[in-house]
């Protein structure tokens, strides 16, 4: 079995997410799910940048850009979303962040209405570690 990738770092993000939702609950927009996440990595001293834009190049032209939810500790892509289940459109998303950004793992993480999901995505990976 392959080693974990930023396992303490991940803990504590998944950790963060836990207890967001667990003092919000479930149904809310997105970006309210966003500001908790950022008010808790400051009070956690966790680094991070979110809104992170990347331009997507083609052939030495900007054909598009990508914004980033979270890069954590300039180690890990956070992409929230708060659909029920991800889909392959999902952790495509992911990996293409990882693949602008040149990090190597990326945690996708859903606080819907009903529970909590989170999947671990590596750079060159299907879909997980």
């Amino acid at each position: 079995m392959a080693e974990l990738v930023y396992p303490e770092l991940s803990y504590r993000i998944v950790g963060i997410l836990y207890k967001v939702y667990n003092q919000m609950g479930g149904g809310f927009q997105e970006k309210y799910y966003q500001k908790a996440v950022k008010s808790e990595l400051f009070v956690q001293k966790i680094s991070f940048i979110e809104q992170v834009r990347t331009d997507f190049n083609y052939d030495g032209k900007i054909i598009g850009r990508y914004y980033i939810d979270f890069i954590i500790d300039h180690k890990i892509v956070l992409e929230l979303k708060i659909t029920p289940s991800f889909s392959k459109r999902d952790i495509m998303q992911v990996l293409n962040y990882l693949k602008q950004s040149k990090l190597k793992l990326g945690i996708l993480a859903s606080l819907n209405r009903n529970d909590i999901i989170f999947k671990r995505i590596l750079k060159g990976s299907d879909s997980r570690d």
